[in-house]
């Protein structure tokens, strides 16, 4: 008699949920594991963020648009789906800050803000010389005396002063997070600074002696990685390998209720489904409301998330009369300006642009300041177009532009998250067995560090689902 096969439903389709389902249908096939394995998403398409736009030449990310060569899951996937001759590294270029309406060279030798050379940390117009003297602090300040968890913005302030975090560690750190590095939480997203700084003493002594010493060819090669047809390619190829009819979209899992060792998922189809294990890879916004019935998920309602919108402008290059000699720029805060980071796509990723074009691609929307995000696309690209020529000169308008917005995309790691997520987790071992979080509400909102948490989440189930069967023989 052939074994009853087990069913795992995976629920959302972002690149999270959908490498989940890949490596799971992938282990069942090759190890001949009993289990049927479905993805459902409430949109009409897979990839969450991830969305490319391919016209008259250009490659243009709504999303995100690259990702740190050094993190080997998106590689590995990458491999898995046949696309490994269209990797491309970044072209390397002078990256600025935008302080005070001016633009400044990011120092030689600054690790995430941290600088680590001397010279070029003096020799900067970034900061006043109070502000280098207040920086100097870290060389004798003792290590931070903390038990449990603070804000980035606490630790960096004490150690490196306001100037350098405002005009440097600030505009780097929240355009990775869209987010207030005065509320967002040090261990779930650096944890490594507090490490280096409880080992060596001095922030920056430290982050220079951790820094790996690269030869100089090597360190011309960029650390981003994307793919020369779009990271939507990556999706796309993943999807096409999934297994016919285990895909279910346009279809949202409303309410998830547990029946003894199995779990009743009600869709808003009005359909019925029975899992034994289910891996959750939607927003955090959501889970409460799939799990009425256990409050321990309501720490999730107060989690706040940021919207942004990515703003892709195309030009004739000579349509640029005053150009910048880089690859791009990020705002400081105090700055009197709307967008938060602008790059120039065409020179970090010349395989985005025809030749004789400009990519240029803005950023706007931070915490306490989203209502941007609700303008229309034409007054979103003026308001683009007056910052950026308060810097340099434009001449034209755009040929055309891409306007993304991404409302409440950007999950917010504030103070506590990691102690958050510890809590919820070990409720759900309790109460919700066979049930996992993966994405980027939780663990890393990287595309590698979503990609390893669908893969984390498949050893989960076929761990659970094992754990099950071996119990079950027990008891007969």
């Amino acid at each position: 008699m052939s074994e009853e096969k087990k069913k795992v439903v995976v629920i959302g389709g972002g690149i999270t949920g959908t490498t989940a389902a890949y490596y799971l249908q992938k282990a069942i096939k090759e190890q001949q594991i009993p289990i049927e394995c479905k993805l459902i998403e409430a949109t009409h398409r897979l990839g969450g963020k991830i969305q490319t736009v391919v016209r008259d030449g250009f490659v243009i990310e709504r999303g995100p648009d690259s990702f740190l060569a050094r993190k080997q899951s998106a590689s590995r996937l990458i491999h898995e789906v046949g696309l490994q001759d269209k990797i491309v590294h970044n072209a390397t270029g002078k990256s600025y800050i935008l302080v005070n309406g001016k633009l400044y060279a990011i120092p030689g030798g600054a690790v995430m803000g941290i600088p680590t050379k001397i010279r070029p940390f003096v020799m900067t117009g970034l900061f006043s010389p109070l502000g280098k003297l207040r920086a100097a602090f870290d060389f004798i300040l003792p290590p931070t005396k903390v038990e449990g968890d603070l804000s980035l913005g606490q630790f960096f302030r004490r150690r490196l002063g306001d100037e350098v975090v405002e005009n440097l560690i600030e505009p780097l750190l929240s355009g990775i997070y869209a987010g207030d590095i005065d509320q967002l939480s040090l261990m779930a997203t650096f944890p490594q600074f507090f490490h280096i700084e409880q080992k060596h003493g001095s922030l920056v002594l430290g982050t220079k002696r951790m820094t790996p010493k690269t030869e100089n060819k090597q360190s011309k090669k960029g650390i981003f990685q994307t793919l020369t047809t779009g990271l939507q390619s990556l999706v796309d190829e993943v999807e096409k390998r999934l297994e016919p009819g285990s895909v279910v979209k346009g279809i949202r899992v409303e309410k998830i209720e547990k029946k003894h060792a199995d779990y009743r998922l009600y869709l808003s189809n009005g359909d019925v489904w029975t899992a034994h294990s289910v891996v959750i890879a939607t927003p955090h916004q959501t889970v409460p409301f799939m799990f009425p019935a256990h409050s321990f998920f309501e720490p999730f309602k107060t989690v706040p998330s940021t919207s942004v919108a990515t703003v892709a402008l195309v030009f004739p290059e000579i349509s640029i009369k005053q150009d910048i000699d880089g690859t791009g720029f990020v705002v400081s805060r105090r700055s009197d300006y709307t967008i938060t980071a602008c790059t120039w796509t065409h020179k970090k990723w010349p395989h985005t642009a025809p030749k004789g074009k400009a990519l240029l691609r803005c950023y706007v929307g931070r915490p306490g300041d989203e209502a941007i995000v609700e303008q229309s696309d034409d007054e979103i690209v003026n308001v683009v177009l007056d910052d950026l020529n308060k810097i340099m000169r434009i001449t034209d308008r755009p040929e055309f532009a891409v306007v993304s917005r991404w409302k409440e995309a950007m999950p917010q790691y504030i103070v506590g998250h990691k102690k958050r997520m510890e809590m919820i987790k070990s409720k759900m071992t309790e109460q919700l067995p066979g049930v996992f979080l993966a994405g980027s509400s939780y663990e890393g909102l990287g595309l590698p560090d979503c990609i390893d948490q669908g893969e984390e989440a498949v050893k989960k189930v076929l761990d659970y689902l094992q754990m099950n069967k071996q119990a079950a023989v027990e008891v007969n």
